[in-house]
């Protein structure tokens, strides 16, 4: 009976007979959007430049453990909100994300690299993630025109020199995706997975804002304008000390969405003789 029940297996379980091991390489490219307290409708209208270099070892031909470093340009813009309040309030970002992600991935179907069948599947994966940035803001001088501001460096919401928040912060990642093999060497995937930090400073935006002659008494005057009136570009002004300037109870995220080419290197494995019998 046992002869029998293995002999099935051999003939229609290939993979549970085969275990796929080895690594694979690649890079990737796509776009990154940001939702946070410049972006509370989730809209989709500014997505940035993203990509990155992914390193994968497969453990199985379900279970693998991913590596990557990514880079990504998030942005948003009150001006472009619907919403009133935020329209007002005149806030504009923009940051360069540098990002390390590790993830484990778990295949839906079993997928072994050149095998005739089981050459493509939907995969979850879920992990964490350290990522580095600096928002900035764009304002315009009437004289010399538009010009960059690096917010951190100001205290825009009443931190003291020195006290300014992190700029690299970790985070919980999960997504998804789906691989697929061009041959057996290579393969194309297709992934799109959210990064949520433990910062809710991604766009310089978290809590209230502060007192002004506060920000300016320890902060330079750029370009004409103090560091209070950075802090406030409000159109009417509505920047009173202690008044909402973001929700300091919902932390940041971006997601990646990306598609990537990966070499593998590695081969199909048999088993041993116990495993079969």
């Amino acid at each position: 009976m046992k002869l029998r029940f293995s002999i099935l297996t051999i003939l229609f379980l290939p993979s549970l007979i085969f275990a796929q091991k080895g690594y694979e390489l690649g890079g990737w490219l796509g776009t990154s959007l940001y939702f946070g307290d410049l972006n509370t409708s989730f809209s989709l209208s500014d997505p940035g430049f993203a990509g990155g270099l992914i390193a994968r070892y497969n453990f199985d031909e379900r279970i693998s453990l991913k590596g990557s470093l990514n880079y990504g340009r998030i942005s948003a813009d009150d001006a472009n909100s619907s919403n009133s309040f935020e329209n007002e309030r005149n806030i504009n970002f923009h940051s360069q994300i540098f990002d390390a992600t590790a993830h484990i991935e778990f295949n839906f179907f079993p997928y072994i690299h050149g095998h005739k069948r089981y050459n493509f599947t939907p995969y979850l994966a879920a992990g964490v993630s350290v990522a580095r940035f600096n928002p900035k803001a764009e304002f315009t001088d009437p004289t010399t025109g538009a010009f960059t501001v690096n917010l951190h460096s100001l205290g825009t919401e009443g931190q003291l020199p020195g006290d300014e928040y992190a700029r690299v912060s970790p985070g919980f990642s999960i997504g998804g995706g789906f691989k697929f093999d061009l041959s057996r060497d290579w393969s194309i995937n297709i992934e799109i997975v959210t990064r949520r930090v433990l910062t809710d400073y991604l766009d310089d935006v978290s809590g209230v804002y502060a007192d002004g002659d506060l920000i300016d008494g320890f902060r330079p005057i750029i370009q004409g304008l103090e560091a209070s009136q950075i802090a406030d570009p409000s159109l009417t002004n509505i920047g009173e000390a202690g008044k909402q300037r973001g929700n300091a109870k919902d932390n940041d995220s971006y997601t990646f969405i990306g598609i990537s080419i990966m070499r593998y290197f590695g081969q199909l494995q048999c088993p041993k003789p116990a495993t079969i019998f």
